[in-house]
């Protein structure tokens, strides 16, 4: 299976481990990542916010290129990116005048013909539980995990169309696939604050707070998630947030195809989990995973 693969900002810096495992995990399941050529930024925060037509713009660019390819998928693991390009392409369809300008801009016409997905959503919908399961060397046995989706990748759902925005299910259908025990919690798509991090950051250790003591009440091994500003978050503020409750947290937030590539076979080595500042290796080990 061939798609058009838009890594996004992040996950060439800050994220790379999750573009690591990712490739690795498509590769594992036969699908092909060809990278949309050139690609840029696409304009989910500043842009957003600053100018709205540059946003859409940014997002038409990479879609254009994408269609180059010839393909009819786009895939961006990334919760920020697909929602802008998601949103860029249906408000080119709804806006011919918005559609005129961009087009202008980017002196570029853009079809509007791609099909964009979120990598959880395209590994569940389109790749399958069953593809996924017959792939499983290493079960993820003994490990007790909570499954965060974050609020980007299933909110509004009038952008996303993927799973349920307040009991999304699909995380936990492939970490059981993959052999862990996933534990149920309230906090699922709650919004971790990571959006205001530079603004309130005393806002967001309330946020995360609040998600790192659950799941250590719970009894997670570590926390699953789908969006690297979760991860980053999350992986973070776990010193800051123990000054406070005058513990030690060292709870691992751990992307869900780092898992699943364990799962598949792949040495940790070779899936960037070295890479975190909660180490998950020393769980995974003790669990015979790593």
């Amino acid at each position: 299976m061939r798609v058009s693969y838009y890594p996004g900002c992040s996950l060439e810096g800050t994220a790379k481990s999750y573009d690591i495992s990712v490739r690795h995990v498509c590769r594992s399941l036969d699908i092909q990542l060809e990278e949309v050529p050139t690609w840029a930024c696409c304009g989910s925060s500043p842009a957003l916010k600053m100018n709205r037509l540059l946003s859409t713009a940014l997002s038409a660019h990479n879609l254009a290129l994408a269609e180059r390819q010839n393909l009819s998928d786009v895939v961006a693991p990334c919760p920020f990116c697909f929602r802008r390009l998601k949103s860029a392409q249906e408000e080119m369809a709804r806006d011919p005048a918005l559609r005129q300008k961009v087009e202008q801009t980017i002196e570029s016409q853009v079809n509007g013909n791609l099909t964009i997905h979120n990598l959880l959503g395209f590994l569940t919908e389109r790749v399958g539980m069953k593809a996924i399961g017959e792939k499983i060397r290493k079960p993820l046995t003994g490990l007790k995990l909570i499954p965060y989706y974050g609020c980007y990748v299933v909110k509004p759902p009038s952008v996303t169309c993927f799973d349920d925005p307040a009991n999304p299910t699909s995380l936990d259908e492939i970490l059981r696939a993959a052999g862990g025990e996933v534990l149920d919690w309230d906090f699922k798509s709650e919004c971790c604050g990571a959006g205001l991090s530079l603004s309130k950051p005393e806002k967001v250790c309330e946020l995360t707070g609040r998600l790192v003591r659950d799941a250590a009440w719970r009894g997670a091994d570590a926390i699953v998630v789908v969006c690297q500003l979760c991860q980053a978050n999350l992986d973070l503020r776990q010193r800051e947030i123990g000054l406070t409750d005058k513990k030690e947290y060292q709870l691992p937030v751990i992307y869900f195809t780092e898992l699943l590539g364990l799962a598949f076979g792949c040495a940790s080595e070779q899936l960037g989990l070295d890479r975190h500042f909660v180490d998950p290796l020393a769980v995974l080990k003790r669990k015979g995973l790593a």
